[in-house]
């Protein structure tokens, strides 16, 4: 059922959709003239900055689009994520996997990767700054490496380079939630209510803060703020039919339309996420194969990527920053996808953790 919702090709499209997404983010938003972006909390004069910049139509418009909206491949990786864990563990036959087997395979599977990108970045980052004293102190080193850093501070992104590496802790905290509470109750109000209620807990910290801190944003390093994507994938997954062009061409206008409006105010920014899973879905549906093709190459390297793009920006943006915006653009993705091929290739030689099944 699975194979027929998202095909192999498909499924990878959807990754290579949003690694470009965010790759594209993660540069742009560090122009000093783009806009910038509504991510873990809202601001209601950034929407509008968007909105000036569209009536505008300049040179540089594509710059702010990428910038506001490119950090949402965030979550289309974790609805593929949520859906692909259905898919491997619920399906066709398979054997149930005990949890402490279950979380040390994963933790392992995402350190293997992002140990070898971090272990790059930081000798580039000594080489180019003469603060890594500070940057890499060993608290902040021990909670990115343990994937403990969305816990242990309010800012993951802010206290360590590369920033983008939040993501590993975020993602293992759904893999437990996953094995200890849907893995085990797969109706669907048990996944409703557990979003219902994130959604609720995020809706209360924009008005009760009793510790004077910006809650919200704790709330969206952590799983709080993911699970409405990634149970989205786990439902569809388990419960969606297939549709046919006509279904698909309707969701993609649909979905544009609610992330774009959507952005405008706080209550409809909660749920902004929903509709771009939605609308990504259905426009991989709706791709030529050639593109479909193009996308899905790109989606077989979004591992590597991801853990890579960082250390390629470090070298090229500051050459770019204020002159060529698009040359930069275009030598640092071609730059970042190399070194993804190159990580690819080095990872044929290091061991992968093995899963251990109930007998």
């Amino acid at each position: 059922m699975t194979k027929d919702l998202l095909s192999l090709a498909e499924s990878k499209a959807l990754r290579g959709i949003a690694i470009l997404g965010i790759v594209l983010h993660n540069y742009c938003h560090f122009l000093g003239f783009a806009v910038k972006e509504n991510e873990y909390t809202f601001h209601a004069d950034k929407p509008m900055q968007l909105w000036d910049k569209c009536l505008a139509l300049d040179k540089d418009f594509f710059v702010h689009l990428l910038s506001f909206f490119g950090h949402y491949g965030v979550p289309v990786f974790l609805f593929i994520s949520g859906f692909g864990l259905v898919a491997k563990y619920e399906k066709g036959g398979a054997e149930e996997v005990p949890t402490v087997a279950f979380v040390r395979y994963h933790f392992l599977k995402l350190f293997r990767l992002m140990f070898i990108g971090y272990g790059v970045f930081v000798a580039v980052y000594f080489m180019r700054a003469n603060d890594g004293w500070e940057v890499y102190a060993w608290d902040k080193v021990l909670a990115q490496l343990t994937m403990t850093a969305n816990i242990v501070f309010a800012e993951p992104n802010r206290i360590i380079k590369p920033g983008p590496y939040w993501y590993f802790g975020l993602m293992l905290q759904l893999y437990i939630v996953y094995r200890l509470l849907f893995y085990r109750h797969r109706t669907p109000g048990v996944l409703l209510a557990m979003m219902a209620g994130c959604w609720m807990l995020q809706v209360a910290a924009t008005v009760w803060n009793p510790f004077e801190t910006d809650l919200l944003n704790y709330l969206r390093y952590n799983f709080v703020g993911g699970i409405l994507p990634f149970g989205l994938g786990i439902l569809y997954a388990r419960h969606a039919r297939m549709q046919g062009k006509t279904f698909h061409t309707l969701m993609a206008a649909v979905s544009a339309v609610a992330v774009f409006a959507g952005s405008f105010t706080l209550h409809t920014w909660f749920w902004v996420p929903l509709f771009v899973t939605t609308g990504a879905v259905a426009i991989v549906k709706l791709l030529p194969q050639g593109v479909l093709s193009a996308c899905a190459w790109m989606g077989g390297v979004s591992s590597a990527l991801f853990v890579m793009h960082p250390v390629m920006r470090e070298v090229i943006i500051g050459h770019y920053r204020r002159f060529d915006i698009y040359t930069g653009i275009a030598v640092y993705l071609l730059a970042a996808v190399s070194l993804s091929l190159l990580l690819q290739h080095v990872l044929k030689f290091v061991p992968g953790p093995q899963l251990k099944k109930n007998r």
